[in-house]
């Protein structure tokens, strides 16, 4: 009865027109007629009517088809990065309605991506963007205002030299530096309480704001260093937060993007180097990307999704931000590629 109308199996403009005019629950629609919510919602009958059959359904505790959820995917866009390799080993991009983690030694440039992503998630649709805000929770203080304008300013003169037709000229008379700057909502968290406190306030602001499509929370790691010797307290706050930001990945149709430390464990007898928090957490996010350094390379890998292969591309940080090197192409394809020549001259 109380399942977020944007969980529904319906269009985002309609989720939208819904959201917009104040209807958040189901249960909010189940005793209006097509008529009613025709005219408090601004949509058509037919989308009122297909509206409150979808939330009948569901309320009667109608399950949905494995077509009617891969025509759902389908609708949710990803967000570009700005590395082409990266996009295309990530099928598009960081995807919304998922949770993914960004691991990595200081300095490597996790910090950088986020920022980054709070600027393309607002890239117009008609350039192929989500076209969504930004909620930015920094517990280190990492949060860069500059290099939030840089890559702003990048991204506004790479859209203008990609607009050809009127809808896109259009869309870049409202695509500029300070709108993305004032769609990008930055909270500061020093500690995991604020940091929990956030999370349990944060459905009503999504409610609120239909148009939130990414939330990065950089780091989660950080505000966890207090209860290092409380192992047990710190696994089940761990916990209760990964199933939060599950959640709301999925009910409110948002990319989440956490960014964790890397630590020391001893595997067979040697120390090597592993995300932070421990494996329990390694489950939450479902999908994990390793920035690293390679000598004077910075590398990122894709070592854990359920939907891509395992995939290492370059990439540099730049004054406009995150974006390819030369030699950038995927490791993955490179292999396959070598091995046909392999095959061909057999």
């Amino acid at each position: 009865m109380h399942r977020p109308v944007t969980s529904l199996c319906l269009s985002s403009s309609v989720k939208l027109k819904l959201g917009s005019s104040g209807f958040q629950f189901t249960a909010d629609l189940l005793y209006l007629q097509p008529a009613e919510l025709s005219a408090e919602a601004g949509m058509s009958q037919q989308e009122a009517l297909q509206v409150l059959q979808v939330a009948r359904t569901d309320a009667a505790g109608g399950g949905v088809t494995a077509l009617e959820l891969l025509q759902k995917e389908a609708e949710l866009k990803s967000i570009v990065t700005f590395s082409s390799h990266l996009d295309e080993a990530l099928r598009g991009g960081i995807p919304v309605g998922k949770t993914t983690e960004i691991c990595g030694a200081p300095g490597v440039g996790k910090t950088q991506l986020c920022l980054q992503l709070a600027v393309d998630v607002q890239v117009p649709q008609c350039f192929g963007g989500v076209e969504g805000h930004a909620i930015f929770v920094d517990t280190e203080g990492g949060f860069l205002l500059q290099r939030v304008v840089d890559m702003a300013a990048a991204a506004v003169r790479h859209c203008s030299l990609l607009a050809e037709d009127e809808e896109q000229r259009i869309a870049m008379e409202t695509f500029t530096v300070e709108t993305i700057l004032s769609n990008i909502y930055v909270v500061r968290c020093r500690d995991y309480e604020e940091l929990l406190a956030e999370l349990h306030l944060l459905p009503n602001f999504l409610s609120a704001r239909p148009k939130v499509r990414l939330l990065v929370i950089d780091s989660v790691a950080a505000p966890f260093q207090q209860l290092f010797d409380e192992l047990s307290k710190r696994t089940r706050l761990l916990n209760g937060l990964a199933q939060r930001l599950i959640a709301m990945a999925t009910s409110h149709q948002i990319a989440v993007v956490i960014t964790n430390k890397m630590t020391t464990r001893l595997r067979s007898g040697q120390s090597q180097l592993a995300p932070a928090l421990g494996e329990n957490w390694g489950h939450a996010p479902t999908i994990r990307l390793l920035l690293q350094w390679e000598g004077p390379r910075r590398m990122a890998t894709i070592f854990k999704s359920p939907g891509h292969t395992d995939t290492t591309i370059q990439y540099q940080i730049t004054a406009d931000g995150f974006r390819d090197t030369d030699q950038s192409e995927p490791q993955s394809k490179r292999r396959r590629t070598q091995a046909d020549q392999s095959a061909a001259s057999c």
